[in-house]
Order: C-alpha cells, then sequence, then structure tokens
C-alpha cells in the first residue's frame, strides 16, 4: 500500500517502517530500496533515512549485492525456529565480541538434568578451545565450568553428580577429595571467578563466573594456554564485567 509521507507525525514515521518491514518480509531473497520505495510509495531520500534507522536497531540488514533482508531484531519479534536460531545467532555473535575483548576462548555453559552441558563456544586461530580430552560432564570436579555450576547446587544436588561421576585425579593438581571439593564450593563467592590452575589439563588455565538467569545453574568461561597465565585473572574480571549482555540475551 502507497503511503503519501506527512514527517511532521510521529506516529506515521512508525506507519512507514511497518509498511517498509512488510515489503522486505515478502522478498524471502531480498528486496533493493527501488522495489521498497515502488510498493510503499515513499520517496527515496526518506526512504533512505528511515532504512538507515532500521538497520541500526537490526530489524534489516543489507546483504552484499545491497539488497535488503529481514534483520534478526525482526525475527526476535516471532516465534518457532526461527526465532530461535535468532537468539542463538545474536548469542554468539555477542560471545565472539566478548572473546575479542578478553583475548581468550569464552564458553556458555548450563546444568541440565543433571549434566554439565557446554552450549555455545566462541574460538578462533589465537584464542582456540581447551581439549577437551576428558569428557566435560564427567570431570565438573576438575574444570573451572563444572566447579562454578557445582557451586550453584546445593549439598544434595552435588553429592547427587559426584555420585555419578567419579571424581578421577586428571593431573596433580586435580582436587579429588570430595570433602576438600565441598569446603572449596561452599566458600566460593559469587562475585569472584571460579578459577581451574591446570586441575583439568596441564598447560591450560581457565576462568569461569556464574550466570543466574532463572532457576537453572549457568555460567560463562574463558580459558588461556599456561603461557598466558599472568593474563588470566584480569581476563576474568572483564569477562565478570561483560557477563551483563550475555544475560541479556539468554533473556529475550
Amino acid at each position: 500500500m502507497a503511503l503519501k509521507p506527512e514527517p511532521t507525525a510521529p506516529f506515521h514515521s512508525v506507519q512507514y517502517a511497518l509498511r517498509v518491514l512488510e515489503s522486505v518480509s515478502k522478498h524471502g531473497n531480498g528486496v533493493t530500496d527501488a522495489q521498497i520505495a515502488r510498493e510503499t510509495g515513499l520517496p527515496t531520500g526518506h526512504l533512505a533515512s528511515l532504512l538507515l534507522t532500521l538497520r541500526r536497531e537490526g530489524y534489516v540488514e543489507q546483504v552484499s549485492d545491497g539488497a535488503y533482508v529481514i534483520g534478526s531484531s525482526l525475527l526476535l519479534l516471532g516465534s518457532g525456529a526461527a526465532r530461535r536460531q535468532a537468539l542463538e545467532d545474536r548469542l554468539q555473535l555477542t560471545l565472539s565480541e566478548l572473546r575479542d575483548s578478553v583475548g581468550a576462548a569464552v564458553y556458555l555453559s548450563r546444568y541440565v538434568d543433571g549434566e554439565v552441558s557446554v552450549t555455545q563456544v566462541a574460538d578462533g586461530p589465537l584464542t582456540p578451545a581447551v581439549n577437551e580430552w576428558v569428557d566435560f560432564r564427567s570431570s565438573a570436579h576438575a574444570s573451572a565450568v563444572g566447579k562454578c555450576l557445582l557451586a550453584q547446587l546445593d549439598h544434595d544436588g552435588r553429592r547427587d553428580h559426584i555420585s555419578r561421576h567419579r571424581t578421577a585425579r586428571l593431573t596433580s593438581r586435580t582436587i579429588t577429595d570430595e570433602k576438600i571439593l565441598f569446603s572449596q564450593l561452599d566458600a566460593q563467592s559469587a562475585t569472584v571467578p571460579v578459577l581451574d590452575l591446570q586441575e583439568y589439563a596441564v598447560g591450560t588455565v581457565c576462568a569461569a563466573v556464574p550466570l543466574t538467569a532463572g532457576s537453572a545453574a549457568g555460567c560463562l568461561a574463558l580459558s588461556l594456554p599456561i603461557e598466558d597465565a599472568h593474563r588470566l585473572r584480569s581476563a576474568a574480571e572483564t569477562l565478570s564485567r561483560r557477563a551483563a549482555p550475555v544475560l541479556l540475551s539468554l533473556a529475550l
């Protein structure tokens, strides 16, 4: 439906934006600004400003050939598989930005159905992920991810987990004594990152901070090679400060 622009009326700008989004949504493979102008009746100058705003807010995206497609913000307003994929993509982008900020591989983990689950990882050539030489599900007592998640459980929850996953010695630094492990978990402050100083793997140090989103235990973690161990605490502090955008992405 063509519209006659009346920029002095604020609500008309919203109306124009909706017409533009309708036009973009109709063209799954992308649509040019010229085609949008024809379908909406908006002058090129007014349309350019509107498209810039919609791009900045993530409601439309411009692909390599200059055409416009629907953006992640618009998908988030929907439901089903498209919305879930949009959420995962947005979260992955947030984790990638965090990886670049801390200069380390970053991990998002949750405690689901009694098991440690690393749900997303952001790594790269300069920030390689830790070699999972022992399944993270069975090494919660040794990894920063696992200890951070266990620290969020009550005593019975921890005992249940340890009863199903033996506290095997993975390195000379691994804590295998249940009483010592639980004592450390009890003493762990929610505001202080949990550290793994070569307890899971020789040559790797890690840190994790809790993510409190609803009732489920979750955490954000990073790993560094031992030669970068001097950066661990500062990187962990940055990780803790930057956890809010991840929580926001999870909450959407």
